[in-house]
This record gives C-alpha cells, sequence and structure tokens, in this order.
C-alpha cells in the first residue's frame, strides 16, 4: 500500500494531460469495463496484488528449484488474463509498454539463470510499474466520472492535426507491440501510420517545412524500421519514438498556423 501512495503521488499534470491523449485501439477483444473504470478499480487492484504474487511465486522457485522448474512462461499467461491488462493497453499506452518490458526483463533474468539479487532487482522494478500503472487507470477513472474522458472508440481523424495525434498514438502502439516482443506487428503499424496517415498530410506540413517532412520520412522508412529489424533494445526505440512525436508535434504546429 505504501508503495501504491508513492506511486500515486508521482502523477504528474503532464502524465494526466498525456493519459487523456493517449487513446488508441486495443489489439485483440477490449471488455466494456474501459468505459466504467470506476466502478472496476478494486478489481483492477486486486489483479495487480494477484500478479505480483503469482510472479514472485515464479521467482521463489526459481531461487530453490532453478530456471526449468519456474515455468517463466507463466509470467506472460498471467498478465494476458486480467482485465487490468486492457484497461492500462487503452488509456496509458506508455505505461503498458514499460510493463511488457518489465515482464520480460523477469523472465529473461530467470531464463539466463541471473543471480537471485538480479532477479529480485527486476521484479522491483516491475512492481513499481505495475503500480503506477494502477494510479494511471485510477485517474482515468475520475476524469471519465466527469466526463472529460470520451467513450473508448477505434481512434480516427477529422483534421490534418487530429490525424497527427492520430499518428503519435500509433507510434506508441508500435513502442508496445516491440515491447511485447512482437516486432513484426510493430513494423506493420509503424508501416501503416506512414501509409494511412503521414502521406495523407505530408504535402501540407511540406509546404511548411520540407526539411522537416524529409526528416519525418527518413525516421519512418529508414530509422525506425531498422532499429526494429536490429532489435535494439526498448528504452532506444522509446528515445526514437519520442523524437519522432515531438517532430510531429513541430508539424502540429505549422498544421495549426
Amino acid at each position: 500500500m505504501l508503495a501504491l501512495t508513492r506511486t500515486w503521488k508521482l502523477l504528474s499534470v503532464g502524465m494526466l494531460v498525456a493519459l487523456l491523449a493517449t487513446r488508441v485501439s486495443a489489439s485483440g477483444a477490449v471488455g466494456d469495463h474501459v468505459n466504467a473504470l470506476s466502478e472496476h478499480v478494486d478489481e483492477y487492484t486486486e489483479e495487480v496484488v494477484w500478479l505480483i504474487g503469482k510472479i514472485d511465486g515464479i521467482i521463489s522457485t526459481y531461487e530453490t528449484k532453478g530456471s526449468v522448474a519456474a515455468g517463466t512462461d507463466a509470467i506472460v499467461d498471467h498478465w494476458e488474463a486480467v482485465d487490468f491488462h486492457s484497461a492500462i493497453e487503452t488509456h496509458y499506452i506508455p505505461l503498458y509498454a514499460s510493463i511488457w518490458q518489465g515482464l520480460f526483463a523477469v523472465k529473461t533474468a530467470i531464463d539466463e539463470g541471473k543471480p537471485e539479487a538480479d532477479v529480485r532487482a527486476t521484479q522491483a522494478s516491475l512492481e513499481s510499474v505495475l503500480w503506477q500503472s494502477l494510479g494511471a487507470v485510477k485517474v482515468a477513472a475520475q476524469y471519465q466520472e466527469r466526463g472529460l474522458l470520451p467513450e473508448y472508440t477505434a481512434t480516427s481523424a477529422d483534421s490534418p492535426t487530429e490525424t497527427i495525434d492520430v499518428i503519435k498514438q500509433r507510434l506508441d502502439r508500435v513502442l508496445a507491440k516491440y515491447a511485447e516482443q512482437l516486432p513484426e506487428q510493430a513494423r506493420n503499424i509503424a508501416t501503416a501510420a506512414y501509409a494511412e496517415q503521414f502521406e495523407s498530410i505530408e504535402d501540407e506540413i511540406e509546404k511548411r517545412d520540407a526539411e522537416l517532412t524529409e526528416d519525418l520520412e527518413v525516421d519512418f522508412n529508414v530509422r525506425l524500421p531498422e532499429a526494429i529489424d536490429a532489435g535494439v533494445s526498448v528504452d532506444a526505440l522509446r528515445d526514437l519514438v519520442l523524437a519522432m512525436q515531438a517532430k510531429l508535434n513541430q508539424a502540429k504546429t505549422l498544421l495549426s498556423e
């Protein structure tokens, strides 16, 4: 509970803004609970506690019986089994990607036979991001109750500036899928974002800043796919995505003017 209190306090105003802006179409079935978060907060909390307990049990088995007996494939199975999975995926993709990164950090540490202290360190990092994610969902629940968070639907755009927002959201999805160790899906999302969204507004951006347009084209067609194919770290891909989103913000400002 103390950890939850600490992470809750870490939720900044900037995070709240990002929380409202990062609404995307999740892969697979998304339950109706994502549009009634406040009714399921207790359930999400129980799921986080349950998940942490399951992972702790796997680590304890590793410490006493070794990596084979630990059965690390169950780590991902447990995560995908909880409703909280789609709650955070639909409302705050950056943290969703961090959870996947943490899950695989624990799994990899066990599979590679790392020292117990190293495995416990990855566990602590994962638990921290899980509690932070629960805090993010609680904030989203408050916004929903106040009518400030639109009902979850697939993302669409009606103007060039809204298209920029969709592209940024798709880049968040690229990072999330990459963190899930699904590089092909990540690459496909990036390709679709370029073909379906960026190209539709490319001429308008080029009229205002040809150099920026060319730089983004290189990002989409060279830097991003090469990084995915090279298997860079999640942190490295996150840096690239953030840099692209910053350029897209510049483009959005130009289009607004």
